[in-house]
């Protein structure tokens, strides 16, 4: 629950009602900026829920195990500027072994990689439509973190980033073992992707509750000239890599 700031009036023997008003007026105006500060803050972290066990990999989110997922929405572009008609919803939940992430995509028009490679993983696969999972455990280097990648069609990619290197794409080559499953409903104009990363990929330490990770997520949607690219915490530049712009993944039971 949010408090207002609290603030004490003492009325004078010739206190006016237009000068009370006005108080009042700023005691509203700061409980407003009080709970605008606590809603932001609440918008810089998404909440993984815990399961006791590892589940096949679901991309329902009326499911049980996606429906009570906490959630949060990537809605603005890289300058912070909404995007109607694109409000992009991740939820997550944790096993001991697993950290889980779907993504709910509404779209107009898809731009896909012809001939989709769902097996073999697909190197530049950010030229086309995907949704993305920025996720760092290294909160003294937050220039190394990992990179995950999924498309409407199931294609994939992983990356261990490295920015102080001079070409951080390279990380393509490692191979984190995570899993994806996506499907698009034509009907709806909502594509659905899910991710399995294992923890041993992202993270040195046990999974707990309690634990943080430095996280962020993005989508890639639509062809050239009219591509349409979606954040949930805006990294103020021309490029997704401004680990300095990330929020909080924080695992809760």
């Amino acid at each position: 629950m949010l408090i207002a700031p609290k603030i004490a009036i003492r009325l004078q023997p010739h206190f006016s009602a237009n000068t009370l008003t006005r108080w009042m007026i700023q005691i509203i105006l700061l409980a407003a900026l009080a709970a605008g500060t606590g809603l932001a803050a609440d918008n810089q972290v998404l909440k993984s829920s815990h399961l006791s066990h590892d589940a096949t990999l679901e991309t329902d989110p009326a499911s049980a195990f996606w429906l009570k997922a906490p959630h949060v929405f990537a809605e603005r572009d890289s300058y912070g500027k909404p995007i109607p008609g694109y409000r992009t919803e991740i939820r997550s939940r944790w096993t001991k072994d697993n950290l889980y992430l779907l993504f709910i995509c509404p779209y107009e028009e898809l731009h896909l990689k012809p001939s989709p490679d769902t097996v073999n993983e697909t190197n530049q696969l950010w030229n086309w439509d995907v949704a993305e999972a920025f996720i760092g455990s290294d909160f003294q280097n937050i220039k190394r973190y990992k990179e995950f990648e999924l498309s409407p069609q199931g294609e994939w990619i992983d990356l261990d980033i490295d920015l102080d290197k001079p070409h951080h794409e390279d990380g393509w080559t490692w191979n984190s073992g995570f899993q994806v499953s996506a499907r698009i409903d034509q009907a709806a104009h909502i594509w659905y992707g899910a991710m399995r990363v294992p923890w041993t990929a992202i993270d040195s330490r046990l999974a707990a509750p309690g634990n943080a990770l430095r996280a962020n997520f993005f989508r890639s949607q639509g062809p050239p000239p009219h591509r349409k690219e979606v954040t949930w915490q805006t990294p103020l530049t021309d490029t997704f890599h401004t680990p300095e712009r990330f929020g909080l993944l924080k695992l809760v039971k």
